[in-house]
Formats: C-alpha cells, structure tokens, sequence
C-alpha cells in the first residue's frame, strides 16, 4: 500500500495468510505444495489478492505432509530457494511466512531468505521460544546461508500498561539493540476481526490502532538505514 511490489509466500500448513488475504482455498488447483513437491513453477502457483501491488503463493493443507515428504527429497532444504528464483527479481520485497515449528518447512525458508523477521508476543514463553529460533537461524547460516541475519524484531500483543510486557521489551533491547523495531503492535480487536472477513486489518479498519502500527512497521521497513542493514 506504499508502493513496493510485495510477494507473500505462505508456508506454514495452516494456511493462515492465504485465508486472511481472502483466498478461497477450495479453488485453489496449485498451491506452495507443489511448487515445492512437484516442481510446478512458483509463477503457476501465485495468485492475486485484493491489493494491487500484493501477490501470494497460498497454501493449502497440502501442504501438511510436506515436512515428511522433505526427509526424503532431494535438495530438502533449498526447495523453496530454487523454486523463489525464477520471479524473485519481479519484487521489491518476498515476505515469507513459515510456520511456528521449527521442521524443514521453516528450514526451507530461512535458506531461501536474505534477512530474518522475528515477531515476539510480548509474553515470558515467547522469550524462551526466541532462544530455540536464533540458535536455529545460526546454523541456518553456518551450514546454508551464510547470507542471512536477522535485521528485525517486531513485538506483537503489547500492552503497555503491563510490566510484563515492559520487560519483555528491555530483555530484547539486551539481545536486539539495533534490530527491535521502534513500533510495538498492540493488542486490539480489529486486528483479530479482520480474519475472519478474509481482509488485512489495513483494508478491514485502516484508522484502528493496529492498523496504523502495521503501517508504521511498514514505514520503517523502508527506512534507508534498515534497508541497507
């Protein structure tokens, strides 16, 4: 909505992404699955969404199995990079989004990508969880792609009015000191609506707090300094 030309690829199983952009997976004949599984082209897979410059390649639960199937294959965890190849270059940015285990599916996109979000509810457990994800993302990078780091860290579900929520913060600002987004994304309603209307809170209620915090996020994204990072 700034600009950018923006692919989404949905690669967790649950396949929310594809059901919060609208995306009737019942009519769905291609999906992720198959470009990693079958090696139908990723161009065949992408659908447009209600956003002009925001395409997706969505997923289905097809795509369950895949983590299984993967043990297997060949090139197991460089599927999702060679199939992002061919159209990656159409973009300004590929946001992939990987599912919350940390199996093959999650392995194929760290490989796949140059840089690493993290978004961290603002809750003691996801701290312990964050530990599991670095030291995975570290040997992601020894052993496969030496390119990738993590250039942001995005705290979600904040309340600020919490001292939980607060230390969480000054415990990531230890680890993350220049990575943490400035923007926190707060616990709001519209946020959790905007699903089930098959919208991005964005187009569901542009003037909510969560809304604007996304944009704000968005806003940084594109900020020279992190850009270059």
């Amino acid at each position: 909505m700034l600009g950018s030309r923006v692919l989404v690829i949905d690669s967790d199983p649950q396949g929310n992404t594809t059901t919060g952009l609208g995306i009737d997976k019942g009519r769905l004949s291609h999906d992720i699955y198959h470009a990693l599984m079958q090696e139908t082209p990723l161009e065949s897979v992408i659908v447009r969404t209600e956003i002009e410059n925001l395409m997706l390649a969505p997923a289905t639960i097809n795509l369950a199995g895949a983590d299984v199937e993967l043990v297997a294959a060949l090139s197991r965890e460089t599927r999702l990079r060679q199939a992002l190849a061919p159209v990656a270059s159409a973009y300004d940015f590929v946001l992939i989004d990987s599912p919350p285990s940390l199996g093959l599916l999650t392995i194929n996109a760290l490989t796949a990508a140059d840089d690493c979000l993290i978004p961290v509810q603002a809750e003691f457990y996801a701290l312990e969880g964050l530990a599991q994800l670095t030291s995975v993302i570290w040997r992601v990078r020894d052993a496969l792609n030496p390119t990738l780091h993590v250039s942001g860290v995005l705290v979600t579900m904040f309340d600020g009015r919490t001292r939980l929520a607060l230390e969480v913060i000054r415990e990531l600002e230890k680890y993350f000191p220049e990575q943490i987004f400035k923007t926190q994304i707060p616990r709001n309603v519209r946020i959790s609506e905007a699903p089930s209307y098959g919208k991005p809170v964005l187009l569901f209620d542009l003037k909510s707090r969560g809304a604007q915090a996304y944009l704000a996020v968005a806003r940084e994204m594109l900020e020279p300094a992190r850009a270059s990072a």
